[in-house]
């Protein structure tokens, strides 16, 4: 069937109206050979021209005023004849075919494309663009979807207002809350903090508890190495301080890890990068390798940390660090709806928000970028009185999947040695409430450079 597709593909665009106006705009004149090509250049310019199919009588003319070997038109004039009659392949079925088709075809002229590039025999392209091009490829498809209708499709509406969205719940009773169970995929959430607050430990705790729920993790590492997160993931699971690792004895080392295997444990992939060296391109292709690979599709991907990533699309040499920041959290975020995932970042708080006696969205690093694109943003803040108890301050800064003034702050305890956190009881709430006697800042406050001193204050 696939050596047949060409074929099949101009039967349909000449015979059917439906399949025409869904594929030719995904189609390519490069896509073709030979006979195929002027036939498809043929039907596309008369379909651009007249607004309508062309008849096989049409082409039969048309074929005439074409300039080629006298053998080629001459297979392109039978060709006609061939796809003259509507094919009986189901219409659906070929799209899909097609959609494949397209995409193979694609990849093989990005792939001869770059072979040239790095040959030097296209000067006009750099060896930086190559990703990119590899990227454009393997991302061919056939969008289907024209919109919603707002009155046609008001049975699909409800459908999705009833439908409990999938969602990776927390193992924090109030995060649980703030996010209504969870977070969805193809979404985008960050953790505010500074150096030594807990950015890492916040997102190695998550991701051991993802991995408890037999969900799959990717944790893409840019400022630790991978043994490291797995350490900090290993103390969190085998529920042992993290400086104790190293003094375990082998066998009972492996006798923990058994332990943790036969349980109702997940896949974890940690995969290092040099620090602002990867971008969205990479991590496209590393998943797409897992799956080849390893068949590791995962539930979930963290990235630690964003700031720290490089942009597909922007250089650094061209852009400020706002456009590099904002351009790397929109790219996540498309990698996200790409692979139907929910992805788990972090950022660093300006320096400003070292000595601010409230965070809001405006103590973000780069600007507010960032969290115009995240979906769930919140702060982790640390004082000297919440770091005696072992807690550790969570502050709402923006929440699209929940009202946003409900759980706006609030404590969760945390274990620094174990690389945990865990519940506390609801009185710490109430008294985290009373502590902090100072107004909050606007949830969507920008621009607002009130700094008063409160020395120790971390986030």
């Amino acid at each position: 069937m696939k050596n047949e597709i060409p074929t099949h593909i101009l039967n349909h665009l000449l015979n059917n109206e439906d399949f025409c106006r869904r594929v030719v705009p995904y189609l390519k004149k490069e896509y073709f050979e030979n006979e195929h090509k002027i036939v498809f250049d043929l039907i596309t310019e008369f379909v651009r021209d007249h607004n309508k199919l062309p008849t096989s009588k049409v082409l039969e003319l048309e074929i005439q005023k074409v300039s080629a070997p006298d053998e080629t038109l001459t297979r392109s004039y039978d060709l006609i004849q061939e796809i003259a009659t509507k094919s009986d392949v189901d219409t659906e079925y070929l799209i899909r075919e097609s959609e494949k088709w397209c995409r193979d075809k694609a990849i093989y002229g990005a792939i001869m494309n770059s072979i040239q590039i790095i040959d030097g025999k296209n000067k006009d392209v750099s060896e930086g663009a190559i990703p990119e091009i590899l990227q454009d490829a393997l991302g061919v498809s056939f969008d289907a979807n024209i919109g919603h209708d707002y009155i046609d499709n008001s049975d699909s509406r409800y459908e999705f207002y009833i439908k409990k969205e999938a969602r990776i719940p927390f193992d924090l009773d109030l995060f649980n809350k703030m996010t209504k169970g969870g977070l969805p995929n193809k979404t985008l959430n960050i953790a505010l903090a500074g150096t030594g607050v807990g950015k890492s430990l916040f997102m190695c705790h998550c991701a051991a508890n993802v991995l408890q729920s037999t969900k799959n993790v990717l944790y893409i590492t840019m400022e630790m190495a991978e043994e490291r997160i797995a350490e900090r993931i290993d103390a969190n699971l085998m529920d042992l301080p993290i400086q104790q690792l190293s003094e375990l004895p082998k066998n009972v080392f492996d006798e923990k890890i058994k332990k943790i295997a036969k349980g109702s444990i997940g896949k974890l992939i940690v995969k290092e990068y040099p620090t602002g060296a990867a971008h969205v391109g990479h991590f496209r292709a590393l998943l797409n390798e897992l799956k080849l690979k390893k068949n590791f599709v995962p539930n979930m991907i963290f990235v630690d940390y964003l700031n720290i990533c490089a942009s597909s699309r922007v250089k650094g040499a061209s852009a400020n660090s706002y456009t590099i920041i904002k351009s790397i959290a929109e790219e996540l975020r498309g990698l996200a709806v790409e692979f139907n995932v929910p992805i788990m970042s972090a950022t660093q708080t300006t320096r400003s928000g070292f000595s601010n006696t409230d965070v809001g969205l405006e103590d973000t690093s780069e600007s507010f970028g960032l969290p115009a694109t995240a979906d769930l943003m919140f702060a982790l803040i640390s004082t000297e009185e919440l770091d005696e108890l072992n807690q550790i301050m969570v502050k709402q800064l923006k929440n699209r999947y929940n009202d946003p003034t409900k759980y706006k702050r609030f404590v969760v305890g945390i274990d620094r040695a174990r690389m945990k956190l865990y519940d506390v009881e609801d009185s710490a709430q109430d008294n985290i409430m009373q502590d902090m006697s100072i107004p909050d800042k606007p949830i969507n406050s920008f621009g607002n450079n009130e700094n008063k001193d409160f020395s120790d204050f971390k986030i």
